[in-house]
């Protein structure tokens, strides 16, 4: 077409006429990233348009690409978010010092990004000094900082934020790990600085938080509707709720005060203010529960996984709250718990049971566990859940295919089965995880955690065959022989993430696997057959392709003292922080 010119004008040609002004408008309202990937591969003035009005982008994996790449191909961007450590760190399967450090992606987002309002970092490192030099840069514009499940700095760092970053809207620390944690300086600092505050999320960390730095906070912040919090006595925080006005989101507190007389704590009359929306509560128990009931039916969000409520308690309070849209509870709501959600809960979207402890003092009693019934009942009594997360004592084919028939909307499903009972009720499930996965055809999450034979090869072949939009999978303890791992990298073709745990699969067969999944991004294994010398990894290589070996832990022994295989896509070629315990397999290409 004649060099530059041709190009030009195909550019103009593929934009059907098109301003760039208004096309980069229209390229605003598209948000999934999936789309705006498609639409920069349409040519290159596409993909020039799109990288100048890409406004958030998420790097899955920090040492995929290096902060210089990712400005130059989006100069604009006004949100990051960054992930660095695996996921299985948030379950300590990942030695502490693998990596993951801040420090080279805050000096150049800090030095380049100029357009940057909001940074998310996920499962990384972020130093006192990082903070400095993040606030030093742009403390004038920073509406959003989120350190979650994040270590390594102090609550010094937090009261600089607090004290420079006037603009901030959302300060977000869940999960995060925080020297100094006596110091509340910060909440204080906050409260004074800072009167356009909407989100302030410090839940299940150790920071100590003032009742009146907390209160101060409130009645200055005025804009504030969301506020989760640590540990803190519920009847310290009535002046706190009575001057939230619109507060709409409460996490934490406690019911649990060592130093107060159990008789002389009266939660009758407890005020909670009309606004309030979503509320996680922390160790209530039967006796406090009531002061729930009052506010159970304007309740959109329940949380109650760090409570101590029976199977009889979880079915009082749920039926109270019929306009719930989100459920977070243990496996003590039991059976006959998930009928009561299922009869009650009609909006429900997302409904987490997480597995309880298992010496919780007899909370789980013989009603207290989550089998093939509960999950029934809920898949024909909820058809509006978008996201389910489960741990069952026992499950069949039939709860399955129910989930499969009922729950067509879901687009994320986790079930682990524990190990509680020597048996289960029926196995295989391949009939069920193939009905389920061709009946939820919006799935982009799957995760099936189940013990040996539960699923067979020809039920991983069935995940490879029905698993057309999955993008994230998670599958521990499936398969007989490599021929299943074989059989499901012959499908699922929007597979980006993998992880495998307890599968024991050949190094031969996870490589080929990781050549047949053509999206395949990322790779994470624990517990697989070693070859004689290692060498059969090596059919995994190829161009961009990193591959770590984890050893366990010799001091702190990884579960089952198994070796890790962790393997990504990377632009930026091998990081060089490696720990002693971490070998880089071979160099990227």
């Amino acid at each position: 077409m004649g060099g530059e010119a041709g190009e030009r004008r195909l550019g103009r040609a593929m934009s059907f006429g098109i301003p760039d002004v208004a096309l980069g408008l229209v390229m605003g309202f598209v948000e999934d990233p999936w789309d705006r990937d498609a639409i920069s591969l349409v040519c290159r003035h596409w993909c020039r348009v799109d990288a100048l009005s890409r406004k958030h982008v998420t790097v899955a994996m920090a040492y995929s690409t290096t902060p210089d790449r990712l400005f130059r191909r989006f100069p604009c961007l006004e949100s990051l978010k960054l992930k660095a450590k695996p996921r299985a760190a948030m379950f300590n399967l990942i030695p502490e010092d693998w990596g993951g450090s801040a420090s080279p992606w805050i000096r150049q987002l800090s030095a380049s990004f100029h357009f940057l309002k909001a940074l998310h970092l996920r499962r990384m490192i972020v130093s006192d000094d990082d903070l400095d030099v993040l606030v030093r840069a742009k403390a004038h514009m920073l509406s959003s900082l989120k350190l979650d499940r994040c270590s390594g700095f102090s609550t010094s760092s937090l009261a600089l934020v607090a004290r420079t970053c006037k603009k901030l809207e959302t300060l977000f620390l869940e999960d995060s790990i925080i020297a100094e944690k006596e110091n509340d300086e910060w909440i204080r600092e906050l409260a004074t600085n800072n009167n356009v505050l909407e989100t302030l999320n410090f839940f299940l960390t150790d920071l100590r938080a003032s009742p009146a730095y907390l209160t101060l906070l409130v009645r200055n912040c005025r804009r504030l509707k969301v506020l989760k919090i640590s540990e803190c006595f519920m009847l310290d925080l009535v002046d706190l709720f009575r001057t939230a006005e619109i507060l709409q989101d409460f996490a934490g507190g406690s019911f649990d005060d060592q130093g107060q007389v159990e008789e002389s704590r009266n939660y009758e009359n407890y005020y909670f203010p009309p606004s309030l929306l979503r509320l996680s509560l922390l160790y209530m128990g039967t006796k406090e529960m009531q002061v729930l009931f009052p506010y159970g039916a304007a309740l959109k969000k329940l949380d109650l996984q760090f409570t101590f409520l029976s199977t009889e308690d979880h079915c009082q309070l749920v039926q109270r709250c019929p306009n719930l849209e989100i459920l977070e509870v243990r496996d003590v709501i039991g059976d006959r718990g998930l009928e009561v959600v299922a009869q009650t809960c009609k909006k429900l979207q997302r409904l987490r049971v997480e597995r309880g402890d298992d010496d919780q003092g007899g909370l789980e009693d013989e009603h207290g566990m989550v089998t093939q019934v509960g999950l029934m009942a809920v898949a024909q009594g909820c058809p509006h859940l978008e996201y389910w997360a489960v741990h069952v004592t026992d499950i069949t084919n039939a709860a399955l295919e129910a989930i499969g028939t009922y729950s067509s909307s879901l687009n994320d499903f986790r079930l682990v089965l524990l190990d509680r009972e020597a048996n289960i009720t029926e196995s295989p499930l391949d009939n069920g995880v193939r009905a389920l996965l061709r009946g939820c055809t919006k799935l982009r999450r799957f995760a099936f955690y189940v013990r040996p034979g539960a699923l067979s090869d020809v039920g991983l072949g069935y995940i490879g065959e029905f698993s057309k939009t999955i993008r994230y999978m998670l599958l521990g303890n499936v398969g007989e022989s490599d021929q299943g791992l074989l059989q499901l990298s012959t499908g699922c073709p929007s597979l980006q993430k993998l992880e495998l745990r307890g599968c024991f699969f050949s190094e031969r067969a996870l490589a080929v696997a990781v050549l047949q999944l053509k999206s395949l991004r990322y790779l994470w294994v624990q517990g697989y057959k070693a070859s004689p010398n290692g060498t059969d990894l090596m059919a995994m290589v190829r161009p961009f392709w990193n591959i770590e070996i984890i050893a366990p832990n010799q001091d702190e022994v990884c579960p089952d003292g198994q070796a890790q295989i962790l393997a990504y896509y990377s632009l930026a070629g091998m990081r060089s922080d490696y720990p002693h315990s971490v070998i880089p397999l071979s160099p990227s290409v």
